[in-house]
């Protein structure tokens, strides 16, 4: 089975099936596990997260700039047997339509996978939905992801549970939706200006302070914590923790849960202390 996955979050997928050895094709954003260095790269953006900002990078995206790049005579010679790609947001990764274009024009007819999924347990399903194509059980793979959040939601059952406004954008200001209000939730924590599954829109900085969070948690799209501490807003702002948004609470993949753990000791001090890497806190302005 010669795999190319075109969206970081199934690369992940295919990472907890243990099937990276079959991955032959990935984006340049799929950076998870290690072993995926040396699969050679198939997409490209003229993005430069490092040097633009937020501002600049939005003004980028939703004026009809193409942000991702398809090599098509790669993808073609690579021979895939199964594309993973995904229709749910064109900022996140390359358009599913620009996929399909490019599958007509090649000599190989691989099977086109769109995962699309807006909900906690939708993510999960991701790993069956793969798991059945590529002919792998996911069981107890999904098993073992469940009962980890399984496990914090017994731990903070009990525990008063803090107002939280999760930002997944700085300028303009964009809350987090789809999946992160039910990871928040499972945490301990009561989410705000979101809900369960929505796909959000932007929002003022007034509307996160008229919210009356306890905590704010600051997880930009594609942003690790060392790129958002050069671009912090300035606001009054609770207590506020800095977070890996692409590994943990942007993509909709298995590393979700581990989101959930981050946010568990975030929220009420549970589990393993994350990593700097994960997890940053910052002196509040109020």
């Amino acid at each position: 089975m010669r795999i190319v996955s075109l969206l970081p979050a199934a690369t992940d997928v295919i990472a907890e099936l243990g099937l990276v050895e079959h991955l032959v094709g990935r984006t340049h954003e799929c950076d998870w596990p290690a072993e995926v260095e040396g699969v050679p790269v198939v997409t490209s953006t003229g993005i430069d997260q490092n040097t633009l900002s937020s501002r600049e990078i939005n003004s980028t995206v939703h004026h009809g700039s193409s942000l991702y790049g398809l090599d098509a005579d790669l993808l073609n010679d690579l021979e895939p047997d199964v594309i993973l790609t995904q229709d749910l947001c064109d900022v996140c990764a390359i358009s599913y339509r620009k996929v399909t274009d490019t599958v007509r024009m090649m000599d190989v007819g691989p099977k086109v996978l769109s995962l699309e999924p807006s909900t906690l347990d939708e993510v999960l399903d991701c790993l069956r939905t793969v798991g059945d194509v590529l002919g792998v059980d996911s069981t107890d793979k999904i098993a073992a992801l469940r009962h980890r959040i399984e496990n914090i939601e017994q731990q903070t059952r009990n525990l008063a549970h803090p107002r939280v406004a999760a930002i997944e954008w700085l300028d303009p200001v964009w809350p987090a939706g789809h999946w992160v209000p039910e990871q928040i939730a499972a945490a301990g924590g009561i989410p705000l200006i979101a809900g369960k599954g929505e796909h959000t829109r932007p929002i003022t900085w007034q509307t996160v302070h008229d919210a009356k969070p306890n905590i704010a948690l600051l997880m930009p799209c594609g942003f690790p914590v060392e790129r958002t501490l050069q671009e912090l807003p300035d606001q009054p702002l609770p207590e506020t923790w800095v977070l890996d948004g692409p590994s943990y609470f942007n993509r909709p993949g298995p590393r979700v849960v581990r989101g959930i753990e981050v946010l568990a000791h975030v929220l009420h001090g549970i589990g393993e202390t994350p990593s700097q890497h994960e997890a940053r806190k910052l002196e509040p302005w109020i």
